[in-house]
């Protein structure tokens, strides 16, 4: 039995369909267009749109996998799963688009090992391996960046820490811990814009953790 989610008059499948065709209209006018200001407005309507289809479906998912699995009883938090990292950095990578900015986006798990990176197109090269040591530090250490770099400051506890860990201490802001239900379950490296940019985006990745947390 096909799936249906009501939302007024439309159904799941109208509106999914009617992303896709506005893909396609947007598309259209991209390979006919030569005005670069509306090329780049267009794009990024693209990105948008391809992640809410991407959330549509995961959110389908979910609530089939709710109705027909039955609850998990007594069930230990965990690490961040693949699919929920990735979640998490569709919904950072739409916070940049927004901003304006591409980024790097690393998610560790509690191990300080990568479970999911992702680039934007145009991000720096440079950031891919900022996002990480973003990640790693978070994960290693259990605390954010910005924190870190108050402590690591000239006369403070943990002044050098930097040059420690093959040199993958970050001290500065773009990473942050992934606490879940009072367990680090991972954590999340965000490199691309200024620091405050990076600090902030990935306080906003941190922020959205319990929304993909709950897709089980």
């Amino acid at each position: 039995m096909p799936y249906k989610k009501e939302t007024g008059k439309d159904n799941f499948s109208e509106i999914y369909q009617d992303l896709n065709r506005l893909a396609g209209f947007i598309e259209d006018i991209l390979n006919k267009s030569d005005n670069q200001e509306l090329n780049n407005n267009l794009r990024l309507m693209k990105h948008k749109i391809r992640k809410a289809r991407t959330r549509m479906i995961e959110t389908v998912v979910k609530d089939v996998m709710k109705e027909y699995l039955p609850a998990k009883q007594g069930d230990i938090t965990k690490d961040i799963s693949l699919e929920q990292a990735v979640a998490l950095i569709n919904i950072v990578e739409e916070k940049a688009a927004d901003m304006g900015m591409a980024v790097v986006t690393a998610v560790y798990n509690s191990a300080a090992r990568p479970i999911a990176i992702h680039c934007m197109d145009n991000a720096y090269i440079a950031s891919f391996d900022v996002a990480e040591n973003k990640a790693y530090t978070s994960a290693a250490l259990k605390m954010s960046t910005a924190v870190l770099k108050n402590l690591s400051q000239p006369g403070q506890e943990l002044y050098g820490i930097q040059h420690t860990n093959q040199g993958r201490i970050v001290i500065f802001g773009g990473g942050e811990p992934l606490i879940y239900q009072g367990k680090l379950i991972g954590s999340l490296g965000v490199s691309g814009g200024t620091e405050e940019q990076d600090r902030n985006l990935a306080a906003f990745g941190r922020n959205k953790l319990e929304e993909v947390m709950t897709w089980q």
